[in-house]
């Protein structure tokens, strides 16, 4: 066995035991093919560039080149491959390796054999060289809309010879089956090529078909003479006389001196055509769908009520299975329809094959249903007309595969209510009037696992299963793996499982024989308009969980118009589906398909640094619509980071973040060490994440944007960062850590004489200090916060501080804490801060709890309650629920204090939130175990203990009460 490199389809190598290499990069397959079309030749430096990057190479183009020949030098896997040959590099490849040259090499033994005559070596060489094209040469390298490069043109121009020596062997051969299908379709592809029609020609009356033949010829000459004003050429009308002056080769009647006698019953019968029964063969294998199919053959019974035959549309991407459901659902319903099924292929998403005209489809239609070919119009209304009347009273069954639009199907729809229709597509023709709509998804799990075992012939194994989720659950991809499951037993499916894991070579393992996903898809990218084959390069270099209309505007660096439009072009061929109005999501092998496009785009970075600029700007905005108006925003939120519209309102701007959340944590992930952006954006997330109490992300957040800005070197970045993750650490019980956090912070702020974030840091370490029981400590920084407060003329800073001052007098005064609270109260409502006066609210309800007045502190706490609402800040609103859940156990209300604590419970954990869990158990175990719940009570206490045994200082006292409750000994 050889290694094996292809060039008559889109680029690929395959390995001496026939496995595809992972040929991904864009660049790499650009690089092998420029080294390919001189094989064994040294091509220079220069070319190279130029085959690379055209005539705008970058300025590091030297140092890249040499990164993709070390790239496709580890892919070859072979030493000498590739070696430098001064000026540049040469590839070695071994005869019969390339299909180029195996192809020529075919071409010209084909072209010996025909000028001697000698027609089986001219169908043999012919037919080894055509079965070696795998779709368009070179496919993926260049622009349909820029032309095919002059190498394309010669080798298709050579297919076509081939195809027509071919064929003129096969006649002298006297070998006529399956001719005359595969000439109409040539002809229809290439309708001024003279010699397919010529061939065609002679096929249909050599087969008996003498009137065809002779409107085959009227169908040329009325094209030649209509298009280019020529009549057919000598070798056309050689065939024409033959046609007109030899006998059929089945025998013709006698001619007769009488009139013919009526023929009789039985002669009409053997007259007339056969029966239609076209239908592929039923899949082999096909699995699950059933709900569907039964609703297909509901929705294509012959038609009752008003008589109308609605055509049914099965839609979906590529590999789906809807050629596979059609032929099925219509094999089962053949009984119904006894006038014949018919099938034809429109070939809308066939590689390198022209879509079929509706004219041509009317003729080979009619001409099955037994119309004599020269009573059929040429135009195609009447033609349609024709088709309609022929059908009307006949109960037929229609497969229209492979539709490409809705144009297409029209023509050919039957209007009796006798006949079905079925037409497969990826679009779901919508413009198609009164049509059932049947879009198809991928097989569910179990359905894919059972269709991988049925096609492979393995048993059960969990690596099959892994199979089922690498392959997206799609039907093709499930097939390509299959076969190479049933073709080398030695492959394991752990094996290719892992293979597929690899996400950057995964298009290359689901490709086999004339199976390939990645040709599928590469037929709907080659049919899409610039923008919309833009948009889906646009979708692979920046990948998101989830794509928006503006969010793609600003991918493609368009107006939000256009790039709507583009979205719903790819969701009219299938490479999106839209889950909610204007929000898109790609299949994951579409997703692989769109990165690889996009690893030929040296923009890519610029892309993601606008949407980025975008998403940062926007999560900026939600901040300024959440944060009290005044100096909040400018101390917590970045700067103008770029254009983004503001929100009307809080409740807008929360709705945005809870739909676009996914993204820009994606976004924040990936880009953190790349771009200073990402940094931006992270940190105008986290008030929106504090509002929502989203204490995972935070985290993760925190934790990126610290360790990027330290490798980077900015203080400032790093300071923002060590407050935000404090702030994250104490909203999740962890104050020891959050403490020393926030010390890093208050370092360099000194440093960089910030002196209006040095005093909310300080602020910040008097409230972390008293949660520690360090009151002394937290005294000194809490007065030393509100004198720089106040000399900075900072009213809403200093009305914070007024609400952790009343927290630490609470445990030694609890009257003088809510003096401290409610002038805080007062400079909320001055202000007009929310979050001042809920606040407040909430700590005076407390300093009642303290106080043993429950009833006060009930009141307080709904107050709270009310000004938060659902959507406020979760810390004060879990804190204030917290505490009316003790309010209503002490005021003897039970009831509504199992409701409140339910609710809690629920919202923390949707939160993540394990100390409110906890604190809200510890509730709860109380209520149940007055109510006689002891068992449930200590099972509450337990969980609560153990979650806040996790986290550190600030509950001690809370855990030597459930340590009491439940039995043990407290700490020392």
């Amino acid at each position: 066995m050889r290694m094996r490199f292809v060039l008559l389809g889109p680029p690929a190598v395959h390995d001496a035991s026939g496995e595809p290499r992972p040929l991904n990069s864009a660049k790499v397959r650009a690089l092998l093919v420029a080294l390919l079309l001189r094989p064994n030749r040294v091509v220079s430096v220069d070319e190279l560039k130029a085959a690379l990057w055209a005539d705008e190479p970058p300025a590091s183009a030297h140092a890249s080149l040499h990164n993709h020949v070390t790239r496709l030098r580890r892919l070859l896997a072979e030493d000498d491959r590739l070696r430098a040959a001064p000026p540049g590099y040469l590839l070695r490849v071994e005869p019969g390796e390339l299909d180029t040259e195996v192809f020529e090499r075919q071409v010209r033994t084909a072209r010996t054999a025909y000028a001697r005559g000698d027609w089986a070596a001219v169908a043999e060489a012919a037919g080894l060289g055509l079965a070696l094209w795998r779709g368009s040469p070179l496919a993926g390298l260049y622009e349909p809309d820029q032309g095919a490069p002059a190498l394309v043109q010669r080798l298709r121009e050579s297919r076509l010879l081939m195809l027509e020596w071919r064929y003129d062997a096969e006649l002298q051969l006297g070998r006529y089956d399956g001719v005359g299908p595969e000439l109409t379709a040539l002809v229809a592809e290439f309708p001024l090529r003279e010699a397919f029609h010529r061939q065609l020609m002679l096929v249909l009356h050599r087969t008996g078909r003498q009137a065809e033949a002779l409107a085959a010829y009227q169908s040329l000459r009325r094209t030649l003479v209509e298009e280019l004003g020529v009549d057919p050429g000598p070798a056309v009308q050689k065939a024409y006389q033959e046609v007109l002056r030899t006998p059929a080769a089945p025998a013709t009647a006698p001619a007769m001196a009488a009139p013919p006698l009526a023929p009789s019953p039985a002669s009409q019968a053997e007259s007339r055509p056969p029966r239609p029964a076209q239908l592929p063969p039923a899949p082999a294998h096909f699995i699950g769908r059933e709900d569907l199919l039964a609703e297909l053959r509901a929705a294509l019974a012959p038609a009752a009520g008003d008589g109308v035959s609605r055509p049914v549309v099965v839609s979906g991407m590529a590999g789906v299975g809807k050629s596979a459901l059609a032929v099925r659902v219509a094999h089962a319903l053949r009984d119904d329809f006894p006038d014949g099924q018919l099938y034809v292929n429109l070939r809308g998403a066939t590689p390198g094959v022209t879509p079929l005209d509706p004219g041509s489809a009317l003729r080979a239609l009619l001409r099955d249903l037994g119309v004599d070919p020269r009573q059929v119009p040429c135009e195609e209304d009447a033609a349609a007309a024709l088709l309609r009347s022929t059908l009307a009273p006949t109960r037929t069954l229609l497969v229209l595969d492979d539709a490409a639009s809705a144009a297409q199907v029209r023509p050919l729809l039957p209007a009796g209510p006798g006949c079905a229709v079925v037409v497969t597509s990826r679009s779901p023709l919508t413009a198609l009037d009164g049509a059932a709509r049947f879009p198809l998804a991928p097989l569910s799990a179990e359905d894919s696992g059972m269709l991988l075992r049925a096609v492979s012939g393995r048993g059960f194994d969990e690596g099959l299963e892994r199979l089922v989720e690498r392959c997206g659950r799609l039907p093709l991809a499930l097939r390509v793996v299959a076969a190479r499951l049933a073709a080398r037993s030695a492959l394991t499916a752990d094996v290719l499982a892992g293979l597929l894991d690899a996400q950057a070579g995964r298009l290359d393992q689901l490709d086999y024989d004339d199976l390939s996903v990645r040709g599928s898809l590469a037929v709907a990218h080659d049919g899409l308009d610039p923008d919309a084959a833009l948009a889906l390069r646009r979708l692979g270099a920046v990948d998101l969980p989830e794509y928006g209309v503006p969010a793609v505007a600003r991918l493609m660096d368009t107006d939000e118009r256009r790039a709507a439009a583009a979205l719903d072009r790819l969701v009219d061929v299938a490479l999106l589906e839209e889950v909610s109005y204007g929000r898109f999501v790609p299949h994951d092998l579409v997703r692989d398909f769109a990165r690889e496009l996009a690893e030929g785009c040296d923009d890519r970075q610029q892309a993601a640094e606008r949407v980025l600029v975008w998403y940062a700007e926007a999560t900026r905005q939600i901040g300024i619509a959440l944060l009290p108006p005044g100096q909040e925003a400018g101390l917590r939120l970045p700067a103008p980071i770029g254009e983004a519209a503001p929100f009307s309102s809080a409740e807008q701007a929360l709705a945005w973040g809870d739909l676009e959340l996914p993204n820009f944590l994606a976004l924040t992930e990936r880009y953190a060490s790349q771009s200073a952006t990402a940094l931006l954006l992270a940190r105008a997330g986290f008030t929106y994440l504090q509002r929502r109490g989203r204490l995972q992300e935070m985290a993760v957040l925190g934790e990126l944007a610290l360790d990027a800005a330290r490798k980077s070197g900015d203080t400032a970045a790093e300071a923002h960062a060590l407050t935000d993750l404090a702030g994250m650490n104490f909203l999740s019980g962890r104050t020891e850590r959050a403490l020393t956090l926030n010390e890093s912070a208050v370092a360099i702020w000194r440093t960089l004489g910030d002196d209006r974030r040095l005093q909310r840091s300080l602020g910040n370490r008097g409230m972390l200090l008293e949660g520690l029981g360090r009151y002394e400590e937290a005294t000194e920084a809490l007065e030393s916060a509100i004198a720089y407060a106040r000399r900075l003329g900072d009213a809403h800073g200093e009305a914070i501080i007024l609400g952790h001052l009343g927290n630490l007098h609470e445990h030694t005064d609890a009257r003088a804490a809510i003096a401290c609270h409610e002038r805080s109260l007062a400079a909320g409502v001055r202000l007009n801060s929310e979050i001042l006066r809920l606040t407040a609210h909430c700590n005076i309800g407390y300093a009642h709890l303290t106080l043993g007045e429950p009833a006060e502190a009930a009141r307080h706490f709904d107050e709270s309650l009310t000004l938060t609402g659902d959507d406020g800040d979760w810390h004060t609103q879990s804190q204030a629920r917290i505490g009316r859940v003790r309010a209503l156990r002490e005021l003897g209300r039970a009831e509504d204090a199992h409701r409140e604590c339910a609710l809690l419970l629920e919202r923390a954990g949707s939160r993540t939130d394990t100390q409110m869990q906890a604190l809200a158990r510890h509730q709860r175990g109380l209520l149940v175990h007055a109510e006689g719940g002891e068992d449930e009570a200590r099972e509450l206490w337990e969980s609560a203990l153990t979650a806040l045994e996790a986290l550190d200082g600030k509950h001690v006292a809370l855990m030597d009460e459930l340590r009491e409750l439940l039995g043990r000994p407290a700490t020392l």
